[in-house]
């Protein structure tokens, strides 16, 4: 059969996370069990980035031989899967903000730092001096420092503070979002039976003055990113295994594979 006829595996893949993504949208499936499934979404794409697309990438390294392979450059399969994956991202941001207008409706309300009011602020602070801040560890970052190692799945936030006379002196930071000993949500006291939950890195972002005080600094900045590292599997083995071993296998060899 000619390749023309075959659909990509890693294309197909995508295809059925795309179905994942369907089962968000449909209104026929509870509130509680869509937002699920954008979680099952995010993580079964995390995974395919570490396994999948970490290959491939390997695979453009190896020439031609490859193509024989997989039937196609790897190249080519790249730019269809980042293609997709815009795309997909698109949409699913889409969902998640008809499921944030959806959750209001039960007054449920997802807010970030900007968002906290004044009456939560003693109570978010307090939790934060309680039960976060003795976990982080920032790392100050300079040019002459050595770029700390990231974790697989971890999530950090890079923070700059920015002195607005001496711009020279602004610095740069980062933060280990403690997730693994704190919980991700962080639900506000009830305010006219309205619920307000915040991310936990945004409530970091809120405390960021009580972590970095000993610093002259007029604002900061904070963004959050994602690491996701290469699983380093073996490609011959990895055009046989099946994905379930693959991915078992792959998980012994994660901590030190590429981001």
């Amino acid at each position: 059969m000619k390749n023309g006829h075959l659909i990509n595996r890693e294309i197909s893949w995508l295809s059925f996370n795309e179905r994942v993504l369907q089962e968000a949208m449909d209104k026929s499936v509870p509130l509680v069990e869509r937002i699920k499934f954008l979680g099952i979404f995010s993580n079964n794409r995390d995974e395919f980035f570490r396994v999948r697309v970490a290959t491939i990438k390997r695979m453009t390294k190896m020439g031609s031989k490859t193509q024989k392979l997989i039937g196609e450059k790897p190249e080519s399969i790249l730019k269809k899967i980042n293609k997709i994956v815009i795309r997909q991202q698109e949409r699913f941001d889409v969902i998640y903000g008809k499921l944030k207008n959806e959750l209001k409706k039960e007054q449920v309300y997802i807010i970030n730092e900007k968002q906290i009011q004044e009456k939560h602020h003693k109570f978010a602070r307090d939790y934060f001096h309680q039960k976060v801040l003795p976990s982080l560890a920032p790392v100050m970052i300079s040019k002459n420092s050595i770029f700390p190692y990231l974790k697989d799945k971890s999530i950090y936030l890079i923070v700059k503070l920015i002195n607005k006379k001496r711009r020279e002196h602004s610095k740069h930071s980062l933060i280990e979002i403690p997730t693994p000993v704190v919980s991700r949500f962080l639900v506000l006291p009830s305010v006219n039976n309205k619920k307000h939950i915040i991310l936990l890195e945004d409530l970091i972002r809120f405390c960021l003055n009580d972590i970095y005080s000993i610093f002259e600094y007029d604002t900061a900045e904070a963004y959050t990113i994602k690491i996701t590292r290469d699983a380093e599997l073996d490609i011959e083995e990895d055009m046989s295994a099946s994905i379930t071993e693959k991915i078992s296998k792959s998980l012994k060899k994660r901590k030190k594979g590429s981001p």
